[in-house]
């Protein structure tokens, strides 16, 4: 069983590696050991100083399998994106031509850069090292956070947004990019996407500001706008599967899709429970799997089986309470993996 729990600073350097292991297109998780080093201090420091209202903070958790100690995945939440480095997105638009004298009327789609100065929350650097993608895991680490954020909902924008990676070949080509970015910034792929990272003002330098008339793309670039990297569908079908839908947005570099939900609409959110807990079970308990969590500041969660008990909270496995750091007494946060499920 693994344990997702926020980040720590002795994790850089298996974070480190992780990065390195992820491939191009996932800026949450940059091949930077520097990068990374802020990450974690900013998350540590919006762990320790809690906003009441969101401005920009970061919460880094990380996929441990506790036998082995071994980090084995990432996910974390921005709550809120824009202020001092603004959000910056294509909006897929039309635009609309006609001639009297020819008897012709054109609709031409067009990609218009949209900047955001006060956006809404962000999920994103979900990464999962491919012989943990199994047994739920993958739902897990992006399911927890609408928990975690409905726990907290002070420090998150009631929006989230999620950008999903877009299509980037293996030696980090991006079709889209080659097509149009590249032609601007004079740079490849991968070191645009680090250097976003880093700083997001030579976007506001160097990005044109009138609408991109899609059809004068070439194909191969067309094709990809919209489009997600064959790895990260599953990642989207889960989210659609909870409520996200298109955002009518793409990302600036790659073209991936960006999609959005409110937090009430979040099917985890809508069918998660909170009760005391009743009992530690060392036998089997017979349930569907849930995402169980500790309702703290040290917000943890795991994979587990929950019962109701009938006049004393819920019990659950010996197991999920002990990676959880759970105690007869505490609050419990648990709600179903999947549709359709009641606990017993």
């Amino acid at each position: 069983m693994e344990v997702i729990r926020p980040v720590r600073e002795e994790d850089l350097e298996q974070l480190v590696e992780l990065a390195h292991s992820a491939g191009f297109g996932l800026t949450s998780l940059p091949k930077d050991e520097e990068l990374l080093a802020r990450r974690v201090r900013h998350s540590l420091r919006s762990f320790q100083f809690p906003a009441d209202e969101p401005g920009g903070e970061l919460y880094l958790f990380v996929m441990e399998d506790p036998q082995k100690q071994r980090i084995v995945g990432t996910s974390c939440i921005v709550s809120k994106v824009g202020g001092f480095q603004p959000f910056y997105a294509y909006r897929i638009q039309s635009s609309s031509h006609s001639s009297k004298t020819l008897n012709i009327r054109k609709t031409v789609p067009t990609l218009t850069l949209e900047t955001q100065h006060s956006g809404p929350c962000e999920i994103g650097g979900l990464f999962l090292v491919p012989e943990y993608r199994k047994r739920g895991n993958g739902r897990l680490l992006s399911l927890f956070r609408f928990l975690f954020i409905a726990e907290f909902r002070e420090r998150f924008e009631p929006v989230i947004i999620a950008e999903m990676r877009g299509v980037v070949h293996d030696d980090g080509r991006s079709p889209f990019w080659e097509a149009l970015g590249r032609h601007f910034f004079d740079m490849d792929f991968p070191k645009a996407d680090y250097l976003s990272v880093k700083d997001k003002r030579f976007i506001a330098d160097l990005m044109p500001r009138c609408p991109i008339y899609i059809p004068l793309l070439p194909p191969e670039a067309q094709e990809v706008i919209g489009q997600v990297h064959p790895s990260t569908r599953p990642a989207l079908r889960m989210l659609e599967s909870e409520g996200f839908r298109s955002s009518g947005m793409v990302d600036i570099f790659e073209a991936g899709p960006i999609v959005m939900a409110r937090v009430d609409d979040i099917r985890v959110v809508r069918e998660s429970l909170k009760a005391p807990l009743g009992a530690v079970r060392a036998e089997p308990i017979d349930s569907s799997d849930y995402i169980v969590a500790n309702p703290r500041e040290d917000f943890r969660a795991c994979l587990g089986s929950v019962k109701i008990l009938s006049d004393s909270g819920v019990g659950v496995n010996r197991q999920a309470a002990e990676f959880l750091e759970l105690h007869p007494g505490d609050r419990v946060l648990f709600s179903p993996v999947k549709a359709g499920t009641t606990p017993n």
